[in-house]
């Protein structure tokens, strides 16, 4: 005869096993498993992580390029860093903008999403991609006018020295852009409250912090490095 029981107890832990391998390696993508992790799973993802993600055209100029260049004006030329790229969104969005007259260093750590990337953006010139911890930038301070950081500071090992590295290199009067991660859910212990993120910049030398609403799971943070007096 058929134990019920016992046929319950192994299907319960293959499938609380199965939710907690998802957990970790898919939903949360790898960050509790430390740095390795979260590079290898971009690697393994990198060919296929634009048809993943689907993005748009027209999106990416209406909520990405179209607002940085007027958050800028009239600068049409600025020097930008774009931290954790990936296969290089942003500097696509801005190289397509029509008043975009600048030129944009893309970094990251995971190697096969960068080349992804410097693909994209080897017809331009204005383009140069950097192979770079994001708390360990090799540039000079106050060297870029633009810093932008999307949907990547979750997945930091050390969120802190990330955040400070983006203020070190920019400009005083500079404009830094990130994006915040609103959805806890399956990321405790990982994100910022909008009032914990404010309170962080207050202390790395910011002028004004504005969020606004962008997506579900993101806030947009408008970051204003204060000016030389």
């Amino acid at each position: 005869m058929i134990d019920p029981l016992g046929l319950l107890l192994p299907a319960l832990v293959i499938g609380g096993a199965a939710a907690l391998l998802w957990w970790l390696l898919i939903a949360s993508e790898g960050v509790y498993l430390g740095r390795r992790v979260v590079i290898w799973l971009y690697d393994l993802y990198a060919a296929r992580y634009d048809g993943i993600k689907g993005y748009r055209l027209e999106h990416e100029h209406q909520y990405l390029s179209q607002p940085l260049m007027e958050q800028i004006a009239p600068l049409t030329d600025p020097l930008v860093l774009d931290v954790a790229t990936g296969t290089g969104r942003m500097p696509l969005a801005l190289l397509r903008h029509g008043r975009f007259e600048g030129r944009v260093i893309a970094s990251d750590l995971s190697e096969l999403m960068l080349r992804r990337a410097a693909d994209k953006l080897a017809g331009s010139p204005r383009a140069v991609c950097v192979v770079t911890p994001a708390e360990r930038l090799p540039f000079p301070d106050s060297a870029f006018d633009v810093v932008t950081c999307l949907e990547a500071l979750e997945f930091m090992t050390r969120r802190e020295p990330v955040l400070a590295e983006l203020m070190r290199v920019l400009r005083p009067g500079g404009l830094l852009l990130i994006t915040n991660r609103i959805n806890t859910r399956l990321m405790p212990g990982k994100l910022y409250s909008s009032d914990d993120l404010v309170a962080q910049f207050a202390e790395l030398d910011a002028d004004t912090v504005y969020i606004e609403r962008w997506q579900v799971d993101y806030d947009l943070v408008w970051v204003k490095k204060t000016a030389e007096l």
